[in-house]
């Protein structure tokens, strides 16, 4: 896996009350936006160089502009590559997500309770720090579930917090966690090491390009903390190609839910279980045989 020299971003910078950011953030997740620093009144969003475009930018307009009636503001910055890991352990703070599960910062003081797992993340410009209710989600899904015997697959691992949870959770096989973009694979790849966690084999892949080849190989449960528009594409071929796989997922808005519910009634899935934080919901999906 060779990552790419340099990781420039562009910077979306909104000014707005900090009781909108979680919309804003759910908004702008829809144009695969995954990168984001909150401060007191602006949030602040991140994209590779290489995505932005005017495209782009005027989708982003419009998303806002229907949903809010009215011209988005919002100014753009080119960021050069620099020490992102510095910039986010500025911001960061332990995360818990449950009684059984603490997110830490690299090199942060923690306080952990009696039994609790702690996951120490390097975030960089990953997805999968905790302060993100997905990842709160998919994390309070996998509590539940019996993983010691499963074969994983994590598609978008981002940070690999999910990976490496699955093997604090006593999953005993190999875990497979990929990730399309270079920055994040090569960030879960550190965060294996950090955490100390053994037989994670993390890749550079493309979700829908790669997917069913991969699939192949016997996957039985698969993670995918993934926006929308990449379920849509992706569960059919999951389907096909793992039709006994059990499917965790989120990054689905919970105004959603009835196009979810549509698609996987389709693809002959049944929703085990569902659990909602702020405008965010994760599904359970069992095959239906």
């Amino acid at each position: 896996m060779q990552p790419p020299k340099t990781h420039n971003h562009i910077e979306l910078s909104f000014e707005i009350d900090s009781d909108l950011f979680e919309l804003y953030i759910a908004l702008l997740s829809q144009e695969g936006i995954e990168y984001f620093l909150e401060e007191e009144r602006k949030l602040l969003a991140y994209l590779s160089e290489s995505d932005w475009n005017a495209e782009k930018e005027a989708s982003i307009k419009t998303l806002l502009q229907e949903t809010f009636a009215s011209e988005p503001r919002f100014t753009t910055s080119f960021i050069p590559d620099r020490n992102w890991n510095a910039e986010w352990e500025a911001h960061l703070q332990p995360v818990e997500i449950s009684d059984r599960f603490l997110i830490v910062q690299h090199q942060k003081e923690y306080a952990v309770k009696p039994g609790q797992l702690v996951i120490a993340i390097n975030p960089k410009m990953s997805f999968g720090t905790g302060y993100h209710a997905t990842t709160r989600l998919m994390l309070r899904q996998m509590e539940e579930i019996d993983l010691a015997d499963r074969n994983i697959m994590d598609i978008g691992t981002g940070t690999g917090v999910l990976a490496i949870a699955a093997r604090m959770l006593g999953n005993r096989n190999p875990i497979l966690a990929f990730d399309n973009n270079a920055w994040s694979a090569e960030n879960a790849v550190e965060n294996v090491a950090e955490n100390k966690v053994a037989d994670i084999r993390v890749e550079l892949l493309d979700a829908e390009e790669e997917l069913a080849a991969n699939l192949e190989d016997g996957f039985d449960l698969i993670l995918a903390n993934i926006n929308k528009n990449v379920h849509d594409r992706i569960l059919p071929v999951i389907r096909s190609h793992a039709p006994e796989a059990l499917v965790l997922l989120s990054g689905i808005l919970i105004y959603d839910e009835p196009w979810l519910k549509q698609l996987v009634r389709r693809l002959g899935y049944t929703i085990s279980k569902s659990i909602y934080e702020e405008e965010w919901l994760s599904a359970f999906l069992e095959p239906v045989n």
